[in-house]
């Protein structure tokens, strides 16, 4: 019995690392408790876990996004500017601000956290 115990909790586990968090967070969300609007927004705390300059990603590990009905987790957001992105680099804890824009989360503003 304590074999299939671990041999479930192994499986759980697998099935967790193997699934892709953009698309598991966007099916978990009920995105119509979501308020989607700027004026909405609010500052996040996170902490920046990869930058990549070319795509305009970022990789951010968050608290909640209130404004969003958002648990806290790890994903990958867009930046509405690029250059938002030369002002932080993985490790920087950071308050940034995220908005729903057609259906992607775009990072829209990004500062050192205090």
């Amino acid at each position: 019995m304590k074999t299939i115990k671990n041999i479930l909790a192994i499986s759980a586990l697998a099935m967790g690392t193997f699934t892709p968090m953009g698309s598991f967070a966007q099916t978990m969300m009920d995105h119509g408790k979501m308020d989607m609007s700027q004026a909405s927004a609010s500052l996040t705390d996170g902490e920046i876990k990869k930058v990549d300059q070319e795509t305009g990603k970022i990789t951010i590990k968050h608290a909640e996004i209130k404004h969003m009905d958002m648990p806290g987790m790890t994903m990958v957001f867009t930046a509405k500017d690029k250059s938002l992105l030369g002002k932080v680099k993985p490790g920087d804890k950071v308050k940034f601000m995220v908005i729903n824009e057609g259906g992607k989360m775009v990072v829209t503003d990004i500062q050192p956290a205090q």
